[in-house]
């Protein structure tokens, strides 16, 4: 009765785990600590989101158990989400899903296609739920190159060649959390080729779609002809329209994989609580400036943090999309590895990042910054970098 159960002895302990706890000690102790270690939006939603949340919130008939699959007119509105965003058509009754959350819907789409032992391609480092999501379903994981490019494309080949078993599905996010990297439509062209041929299926995280700073917005692998044969697009409303702890999500795509996701939500939610899809619905079939704005504030925060990093001596590159810097460990500082560097940070800096261990094994030589303060705190947090590098340098030489 004392032995750890088995799925949970498949599970590392929590990498942010170390540093939450210096965070939490730090404030108790009265530090002001500048917190650029989670993804958690700071901005409120849309007022008109709001407001209909509280007027829906008035109906008595809305407060029993909802729709797990999501309530029409919500798959509708995501559907013609697609349709003007990136010219993809979707049947709102086999090809959409409303999710609590584009969390849930990976784990439990990884629950519901995955049997013990299957192989899954998974970019390292990557958000820690595309690998424990198959993990905890039994699946073995083999890692690939995270950049959206011919070393992944070469790897994901050498993975069919050497694996055994065959790998059966492959994850894939761009805008990246946490790395920023964006895909082009070429690189899903040559995905969508690579799946058909292979007969894997293609889980697209796509949670970022939104927060982009250049010219061209990223695309969706919907969007490649003979995708929906074997992709499914996992989105969020978390960080589009602020909305993350409303919990609300969607997969898009191939009708097999949707119907396999139904089912097995079918037994294990009611849905979203039904005024909170009706509100998703509002943000995503009303104005869209919201979105514009919020994709503005995350390139002006990004520019502020990006200039004052390099002025403190912190060489990063510029990211291009999501709400993260992905930081290599300044030399100085590589050989201690990242959650030793984002706890000396914090005690000497008083700013919270996240050890990019927590992303994957790849992710050692970096820590991710969020981009989740405004700018004057951002302003603070790299003027403390500057001392704290500044101190260290004098110290070295």
């Amino acid at each position: 009765m004392t032995e750890e159960f088995h799925k949970i002895r498949r599970l590392p302990p929590y990498v942010f785990a170390e540093v939450n706890k210096a965070k939490a000690a730090a404030r108790a102790a009265g530090e002001d600590i500048v917190d650029l270690g989670m993804g958690n939006p700071d901005s409120p939603p849309p007022q008109h989101v709001i407001d209909k949340l509280t007027e829906t919130l008035r109906n008595p008939r809305v407060h029993g158990y909802s729709v797990s699959r999501g309530i029409p007119g919500l798959r509708k509105a995501q559907a013609a989400y697609y349709d003007r965003r990136f010219g993809v058509k979707l049947d709102p009754e086999t090809e959409i899903i409303a999710t609590i959350g584009s969390k849930e819907g990976l784990a439990n789409l990884a629950s519901a296609i995955t049997s013990p032992g299957d192989t899954i391609l998974v970019p390292n480092p990557s958000y820690p739920i595309h690998q424990f999501g198959f993990i905890i379903a039994g699946a073995s994981v083999r890692s690939v190159p995270a950049s959206p490019d011919e070393t992944m494309l070469r790897a994901l080949h050498r993975a069919v060649r050497h694996s055994v078993p065959k790998p059966t599905a492959l994850i894939i996010n761009f805008p990246s959390n946490p790395t920023a990297y964006l895909a082009s439509k070429e690189f899903y062209k040559e995905i969508v080729a690579f799946a058909r041929k292979e007969n894997i299926w293609v889980l697209s995280d796509l949670a970022y779609s939104e927060i982009y700073f250049g010219d061209e917005p990223p695309p969706s692998i919907l969007s490649i002809e003979g995708a929906k044969d074997i992709a499914v697009e996992f989105t969020s409303m978390s960080k589009t329209y602020s909305m993350a702890g409303w919990r609300i999500g969607f997969a898009a795509g191939n009708p097999r994989l949707i119907q396999a996701l139904t089912r097995i939500k079918s037994y294990l939610d009611y849905g979203a609580f039904t005024p909170v899809q009706v509100a998703a619905t509002a943000a995503l079939n009303g104005p869209q400036d919201y979105v514009e704005d919020m994709r503005l504030l995350y390139k002006d925060r990004r520019d502020v943090l990006i200039r004052g990093l390099h002025a403190a001596g912190w060489d990063v590159p510029t990211p291009e999309g999501s709400m993260f810097a992905w930081a290599p460990i300044p030399p100085h500082f590589a050989h201690m590895g990242s959650v030793a560097f984002s706890k000396l940070l914090l005690k000497e800096a008083k700013v919270a990042v996240a050890p990019g261990l927590g992303f994957g094994e790849h992710g050692d030589g970096f820590v991710r910054i969020g981009l989740v303060e405004n700018n004057q705190r951002l302003r603070q947090a790299t003027r403390s970098i500057k001392t704290f590098m500044n101190h260290h340098n004098a110290v070295k030489s």
